[in-house]
């Protein structure tokens, strides 16, 4: 073989080591290429349910939360009658605990202490003023007298209060308060659903709604909180 001819066979082998080692590079690029792509794809969804794993313990705990309060309806009680109601009424519907499952209106009528402002709102003492619906279909704070405070007021009144619709109406609509209200923020003045205010005064166990007192407060049902008082409350006439 003449000094041509291997001049161009050791030219054509060295282009085929080339042509090779680029072949084994582009190879070994696309190898890793694959191998991040596939590592970030593998990855990815395992980030996503540590965040919807954390997601779902804050729901579980803010559930939690919110099962231990529905466990307690005394949890947030004050008043110095308390203890008499849970004597009076250790449990069924009208007990503190059986009035937590039902809305106000319907709660009220199972407790025996307040027969006499269960037939006033639900259309017994005044055939023209029913307010069931209305109190068991919004959220309010209720101070709610006691059959005894009932008892309290002279019978022309109750009497005058059977046949005027819109002064009954103007008499328990004073004694509703939009919103729920826990014993912690009850102090102060609110509006009533009446139009005029009330003041509670006091704190603990010595509340006072204007100038009744607070026998047992905090007591929850479904759409309202309750406070039992000694005394009716009279809006200006």
């Amino acid at each position: 073989m003449n000094a041509s001819a291997r001049t161009r066979t050791a030219a054509a082998g060295f282009a085929t080591l080339a042509l090779l080692a680029l072949g084994a590079c582009s190879s070994d690029d696309s190898d890793m290429s694959g191998s991040s792509e596939e590592t970030m794809t593998e990855e990815s969804p395992m980030a996503e349910d540590d965040m919807s794993e954390d997601m779902e313990d804050e729901d579980m705990e803010s559930d939690d939360m919110e099962s231990d309060m529905a466990m307690d309806p005394a949890a947030n009680l004050v008043g110095s009658g308390c203890e008499a109601y849970a004597e009076e009424v250790p449990d069924g519907a009208g007990s503190i605990e059986g009035m937590s499952t039902d809305p106000v209106a319907v709660a009220a009528s199972n407790n025996p202490m307040l027969t006499t402002l269960t037939a006033a709102v639900s259309g017994e003492l005044n055939p023209d003023v029913n307010l069931v619906d209305t109190l068991n279909g919004d959220e309010f704070t209720v101070f709610a007298p006691v059959d005894d405070a009932f008892e309290a007021v002279d019978a022309d009144t109750i009497d005058t209060l059977s046949t005027d619709a819109d002064l009954l109406t103007s008499v328990l609509t004073y004694h509703v308060v939009p919103g729920q209200i826990l014993p912690e923020d009850i102090a102060g003045e609110h509006e009533t659903v009446q139009g005029e205010t009330v003041e509670v005064t006091g704190s603990g166990d010595d509340l006072m709604v204007d100038d009744a007192n607070v026998v047992c407060g905090g007591v929850m049902t479904q759409n309202a909180t309750v406070y039992l008082i000694d005394s009716v409350l009279m809006p200006s006439m």
